[in-house]
């Protein structure tokens, strides 16, 4: 879904896109994508093609937030690889441009689901673009580092500990009131992480059904999305975002399956996923599940929290949804620290 918005500077993107970008022509037009809360996205219409710009929001910013020039590297990486990406066709990193650094890519062509319940659509199919998602993922987890020329994408040492160290310094600077959950699952996190097992690969950061896209008229999946938390790490912090998400109620707000009778709707169960996923990579299973989940509830609760800050200092790409989001904060990390319980 677009929506009309007068914050990108078209004629500046067009000047930019003659001068840098072969074979561009205008007249351009551009419409903005009305998900999304961090990176604005816009869909750029010309009369012979159509592309997607991604930029950093206005205003001032989190130190290494809404890296657009890692969204862009990654994603070129990926071109040939199994994981399915966009074409990248340029990065422009001068702020004079239009504000802020951006990039264009190729504008797929499919269909993206919001709720994993897929309303309207059969069994065959939910249970087709779940596996598709699955195989996607344990595909990324798989992908050869040094040969994509992505080693250095990440630091060394081990992830989680370094995650927790950065989503709680993020936090803390987008703080706006004490929640005691969220400092309770912080401590907790910092004393439980697992010893490094040396799993060292490419982790999407944020993956979940809405940042996939899938053929129009089919379950496979040619694109996945929004690379802006991508790094070097662990790959059970992806696995374990799959599962977080569908701790959510159903539905457009929550996104998630909680209390959904999945056998009915041919959707496969927590354990499935994670068994087919282990099987995919030729893992024997996944100890400390709880932790991995955990972790995920507190950076999704340190996000929403900097969205909420934003929102407040008039930076949001949303607003009105923006300042809601600080509600969930305290539920996130109460989650977080169920997840902790049962572990």
């Amino acid at each position: 879904m677009t929506r009309a918005d007068n914050s990108l500077d078209i004629n500046a993107v067009d000047a930019y896109l003659k001068a840098n970008l072969e074979g561009y022509r205008g007249p351009l037009e551009a419409t903005k994508f009305a998900l999304g809360q961090s990176n604005p996205t816009y869909l750029l219409r010309t009369p012979d093609q159509a592309f997607v710009l991604r930029r950093k929001p206005p205003g001032t910013l989190l130190k290494s937030a809404h890296a657009v020039d890692r969204e862009f590297r990654v994603q070129a990486a990926l071109a040939n690889s199994s994981v399915p990406v966009p074409q990248m066709y340029i990065l422009c990193e001068d702020d004079g441009v239009i504000g802020s650094a951006f990039y264009v890519m190729e504008h797929l062509q499919g269909r993206t689901f919001v709720d994993p319940v897929m309303k309207g659509e059969n069994n065959a199919t939910r249970a087709g673009v779940l596996d598709q998602m699955n195989r996607v993922l344990a595909d990324l987890h798989t992908v050869d580092i040094d040969a994509v020329g992505l080693s250095d994408y990440g630091p060394p040492g081990n992830y989680f500990e370094r995650q927790i160290a950065r989503w709680t310094k993020q936090y803390r600077a987008s703080e706006t009131n004490k929640i005691r959950e969220m400092d309770q699952l912080i401590s907790m996190l910092e004393q439980q992480v697992p010893e490094d097992d040396n799993q060292r690969t490419l982790v999407h950061g944020d993956y979940r059904i809405d940042n996939l896209m899938f053929e129009t008229n089919d379950t496979a999946c040619i694109g996945v999305l929004d690379w802006e938390l991508s790094t070097i790490g662990h790959p059970y912090a992806d696995l374990a975002a799959v599962i977080m998400q569908w701790q959510l109620p159903p539905g457009r707000e929550g996104r998630g399956l909680a209390g959904v009778d999945r056998a009915s709707l041919g959707l496969p169960s927590d354990q499935a996923f994670i068994a087919d996923y282990c099987a995919r990579r030729g893992l024997a299973g996944v100890d400390n599940f709880g932790f991995y989940l955990a972790f995920n509830f507190f950076r999704m609760a340190g996000i929403l929290q900097g969205v909420y800050k934003r929102a407040l200092d008039g930076n949001a790409s949303d607003p009105a949804r923006a300042r809601a989001f600080g509600a969930y904060v305290p539920i996130f990390a109460q989650n977080g620290l169920s997840a902790l319980e049962r572990a």
